[in-house]
């Protein structure tokens, strides 16, 4: 049995959630609670799983444990390639690559749960400012995710969802979450409603996981 350690708002392990669901691959959620008694990813028993005290890890089968969200839904990809998230085109293949990166190397990392504490803790930014500073960079890297897609498809590429959405959706529900301005991100919204439609989403949405608080 595959193994998710997982934590219910976290958007990587949102990602793995609706990669896994889509795959229709079934398995077991450690729940690692990011915030309760300064965050269990920082135990001694955690960063043993992950060295890098984050979420999501996955162990599969034969014990070896899998880190890095698009990293682990790549292996994914390969194990099980059905659904494709990656279409074979190498040109569009790239592109729904660059899409997801956009959001998970340049959007989240620096809204990510350590950054904002640093900001707040030890550089004494007040809460609106740690907030201004989410909302400056969630609608930067979203107004740029809405030129990289295709203006006349269903989801961010073709009528089918990839990569690309399975990091686009945790991202809008982070965005709500802070109550970013969606003006002008109309497209992206109307992606949001398509994947709404699809079970392997709503069935990795934060509030249906059994640790959601």
């Amino acid at each position: 049995m595959v193994i998710v350690y997982t934590y219910w708002r976290s958007s990587a392990a949102y990602r793995l959630r609706i990669a896994l669901n889509l795959k229709g691959l079934s398995y077991d959620s450690v729940p690692v609670n990011l915030v309760r008694d300064g965050g269990e990813q920082l135990t001694q028993a955690f960063r043993a799983i992950n060295p890098n005290a984050a979420v999501p890890a996955m162990r599969i089968a034969d014990g070896t444990i899998l880190t890095q969200s698009l990293a682990i839904i790549e292996y994914l990809e390969e194990q099980h390639p059905d659904p494709p998230l990656l279409p074979r085109d190498p040109i569009l293949r790239a592109r729904v690559r660059a899409a997801a990166q956009l959001i998970a190397s340049d959007i989240h990392p620096i809204n990510n749960l350590r950054v904002l504490r640093y900001l707040q803790d030890v550089l004494g930014l007040s809460q609106d400012d740690v907030v201004g500073w989410m909302r400056h960079w969630m609608r930067s890297g979203l107004a740029a995710y809405a030129q990289l897609i295709d203006p006349d498809s269903r989801f961010s590429f073709g009528d089918a969802p990839s990569l690309a959405d399975i990091c686009l959706i945790p991202q809008l529900y982070n965005a709500r979450r802070w109550e970013l301005d969606m003006t002008g991100l109309e497209p992206l919204l109307d992606i949001e409603a398509a994947c709404a439609t699809i079970l392997a989403f709503r069935h990795a949405a934060p509030e249906c996981q059994p640790d959601a608080s």
